[in-house]
């Protein structure tokens, strides 16, 4: 059996985020928000929080200490050559430290985002509306098999109360085929 979602959709980014406000306030469980950008009053709403940037740091402090290990063995000990009076440890080379720096950085940050969202070449993309990378706005609520039909209407009227333009019943993404298989 799939299971089934009840989806509100939105296309004010404020109204969204006061109706995210609302129906987290009055106890209902939100399984999961889409939209086409970031709106980070609903990140503070819902308590998301990613380790993202601390990993980014500590990239770029991995990078920072591999590239200047790297050349100081270069210069210093390996192939040593005294220029212009310099002494060998001198941080010349500080401009290729910070370009590597990032480039670590930022290239095992994408690495780690994409492990952990476990996307990557070939993967289909499974949308559950594909209006929310465009310019609509989702709510999406879990319909355990559990629930009464009075708490079904509950969460449904208070969907269209927040502002939604429409409320849609859709089982996962993963349940059913795209249209354009």
């Amino acid at each position: 059996m799939s299971k089934i979602n009840i989806i509100g959709v939105y296309s004010d980014e404020d109204v969204f985020a006061d109706a995210v406000q609302k129906i987290k306030d009055s106890g209902i469980v939100i399984k999961n928000v889409f939209m086409p950008f970031p709106v980070h009053r609903v990140f503070h709403i819902l308590g998301l929080e990613t380790r993202l940037p601390v990993m980014t740091f500590i990239y770029g402090v991995i990078g920072v200490g591999i590239t200047f290990a790297f050349l100081f063995w270069t210069s210093v000990v390996n192939y040593p050559l005294k220029f212009g009076g310099k002494p060998l440890n001198s941080l010349s080379f500080i401009i290729i430290m910070f370009v590597m720096t990032i480039f670590v950085a930022t290239l095992l940050t994408f690495m780690t985002f994409f492990i952990r969202q476990k996307i990557g070449p070939g993967k289909k993309a499974v949308m559950i509306d594909p209006r929310s990378i465009d310019d609509k706005f989702l709510i999406v609520i879990g319909k355990d098999p559990s629930m009464k039909k009075e708490e079904i209407d509950r969460i449904t009227s208070l969907i269209k109360q927040t502002g939604a333009e429409e409320i849609n019943e859709r089982p996962e993404p993963e349940d059913f085929k795209e249209e354009n298989d």
